[in-house]
């Protein structure tokens, strides 16, 4: 019973993105199979979810650079047992700039999430390598909020729109950028 409103989403988002079906099909495969899926002890993969944030003016994206991985990404984390996906991003993303105040952007008029991906993850101390199934939300942050870094994180910069593709280190990066700048022209 947990699980359906991500089920549900999933369809909605597999509807909206049929290019993407094949990780769509992946995640709905870990959230069929594992009743512990929101929970990080769920091997080989769990539920995570992140936000991709725009300044108010569309200008600047916030990265963070992954304390842990050493690389540039945006804001998110584990669901550590909450099922609605949304709250997991906007809870990461207070968490993880120290800003509280975000307008979602929402994907199709509707709480679909803008984007969805599956990553590897490497062994870390006593964790084994294992995949993030990552929920991912478009949020534009309200201005003049300071920013706080979290203990995850090296860094947390704000980068200007066109540095993005430079500073990516994955493809996905690269397709959160393309897709919020589509999204943000249209709202």
């Amino acid at each position: 019973m947990h699980r359906d409103p991500l089920r549900k989403l999933l369809e909605g988002y597999r509807e909206h993105h049929p290019d993407e079906i094949d990780c769509v099909d992946r995640i709905r495969g870990l959230v069929d199979g594992h009743a512990n899926c929101f929970e990080r002890d769920c091997l080989p993969g769990h539920i995570t979810a992140s936000s991709w944030i725009v300044s108010h003016d569309h200008s600047q994206v916030l990265l963070t650079h992954h304390r842990k991985l050493g690389l540039w990404l945006q804001l998110g984390g584990h669901a550590d047992g909450e099922t609605k996906v949304l709250d997991v991003s906007l809870r990461e993303a207070r968490e993880e700039s120290g800003m509280q105040n975000f307008r979602v952007v929402k994907s199709n008029a509707s709480e679909l999430p803008f984007d969805v991906d599956v990553h590897e993850i490497p062994p870390h101390r006593n964790d084994p390598a294992h995949e993030h199934h990552d929920i991912r939300y478009l949020l534009v942050a309200e201005p003049g909020q300071p920013l706080v870094m979290s203990s995850e994180s090296n860094d947390l910069r704000w980068f200007p729109v066109e540095e993005i593709p430079s500073i990516a280190a994955d493809e996905s990066i690269v397709r959160m950028h393309r897709k919020a700048r589509a999204l943000l022209t249209q709202s």
